[in-house]
């Protein structure tokens, strides 16, 4: 057992399967738990991220963030914490980091960028013969500006990466991505990316901007022309990749595993924290399988920045059409309250929804707003989810009461403009008093 920030702490390992890696570390675990000494359990996901060390940063720091706050808050001193981090294989976008060294001798920047990108991507998708088609697709890239054919010939090697959605199909899925003809759509996404427009119908244009800030899923900017399409596919078939495993890995993994502790210790509290994509992976562990019972399943769940749809929670917001987790809102699988932080600052999932926009056809006006079809949770929060509150994210001495008050069974949009500043800026006092005081009503 480690220990870090104060809490005993404890790691997991997922593989692409969702399967458990190493069985020896749940077993760790659970001899914890059988001495009956922690009476709360914080499980904690990564997003996008290459490196298990990038996660254990990020989970030290919003410990030490919740360590602090814990100890000036009295209602929780009889309780005693624990924490499970999740470790399962991501990757990230293409960012500026893969631009630090220049380009190649006789080598286009554009094209250097697209290599470094298709070779770090190996390893990273579950089609066993994607490593084959990122090294086919890298042998095209000379010849993307002036062969049709060669576009069409990358853009299928780029789709066959990743497989098509099976069963419901999720609010963000853009089919042109598999339908569409390949060298039309390349040169569609060759465009400029249009920038987010504010629940005002301003344009802010900072929830669109490149950026790598925070090292996680930062997009590069502008290759220029062809090779910018070419990027954007290659980004999305990344996302779409990734989306499914975070789903994969907490249906499939994560929740059989928090049902085992359910089940052996029915008197724990669990509390899910999920960043980025590990708040997909945490809402689908929630969320269980259609023939899971319709009952609480986690104690609280915060979701921080969470890349995906803020359609996921919705009721009938698309004819008559449900979010595709709404099952955890209607079956009440979190017994406490919900909390969503969300934010225009948050240049990364800003960037994604305007890319399903572009696949989709979809018109300008709105596009990865709030009354947009295809926008971010971690932007815009929960949208038509009548359940949804709008609340504030609240420095460490405001209180959540009167309109800013939590309640169990409900969502909370906490708008964060002030203290979340990128997409990774999620471990500061602000969001650690937030779910503490989640917490403090279970």
């Amino acid at each position: 057992m480690a220990d870090v920030a104060g809490f005993p702490y404890f790691e997991v390992q997922f593989n692409k399967a969702g399967a458990v890696h190493e069985e020896a570390e749940v077993a760790e675990l659970l001899d914890f738990l059988d001495r009956k000494e922690a009476t709360d359990l914080f499980v904690l996901s990564h997003g996008w991220n290459n490196q298990m060390d990038e996660a254990r940063e990020l989970y030290r720091k919003l410990l030490e963030s919740i360590a602090v706050q814990l100890s000036a808050n009295p209602t929780l001193a009889s309780r005693k914490f624990a924490v499970l981090g999740l470790f399962w294989p991501s990757k990230k976008f293409a960012d500026k980091s893969l631009i630090a060294g220049g380009a190649a001798s006789g080598e286009s920047l554009a094209d250097s960028v697209l290599k470094n990108q298709l070779d770090r991507l190996k390893g990273g998708f579950d089609n066993p013969r994607a490593d084959i088609a990122l090294e086919q697709a890298k042998g095209l890239l000379d010849r993307l500006d002036s062969s049709a054919q060669a576009r069409r010939q990358y853009v299928e090697l780029i789709r066959s990466l990743v497989p098509k959605t099976e069963g419901q199909p999720d609010v963000d899925d853009a089919g042109g991505f598999f339908t569409e003809d390949g060298d039309d759509l390349i040169n569609r996404l060759s465009r400029p990316v249009p920038r987010a427009v504010s629940a005002g119908g301003a344009d802010e244009g900072g929830a669109m901007a490149a950026s790598d800030e925070g090292g996680a899923a930062g997009l590069i900017d502008s290759l220029g022309g062809i090779k910018d399409g070419a990027l954007n596919l290659l980004n999305y078939a990344t996302y779409y990749q990734m989306k499914e495993r975070a789903g994969l890995v907490g249906r499939d993994g994560l929740n059989p595993l928090l049902g085992r502790l359910r089940s052996r210790f029915p008197a724990l509290k669990l509390h899910l924290v999920g960043h980025s994509f590990g708040g997909r992976l945490v809402t689908a562990a929630a969320a269980g399988k259609e023939t899971d019972p319709s009952q609480p399943f986690a104690d609280t769940m915060t979701l921080l920045q969470a890349a995906f749809s803020h359609n996921g929670f919705a009721q009938h917001f698309d004819a008559d059409r449900d979010g595709f987790f709404r099952s955890v809102v209607t079956n009440g699988k979190v017994a406490g309250p919900i909390l969503i932080t969300c934010t225009e600052n948050d240049q990364a999932v800003g960037k994604l929804y305007p890319l399903a926009s572009m696949f989709a056809g979809q018109d300008a006006a709105g596009i990865g707003g709030p009354a947009s079809r295809f926008g971010g949770i971690g932007c815009n929060g929960a949208q038509h989810t009548p359940e949804a509150t709008v609340a504030k994210l609240l420095d460490v001495s405001g209180r959540y009461e009167g309109p800013n008050a939590l309640r169990a069974g409900k969502l909370h949009n906490l708008d964060a403009d002030e203290f979340i500043k990128d997409h990774s800026d999620v471990c500061g006092r602000q969001v650690a008093h937030a779910v503490l005081a989640a917490v403090a009503l279970t």
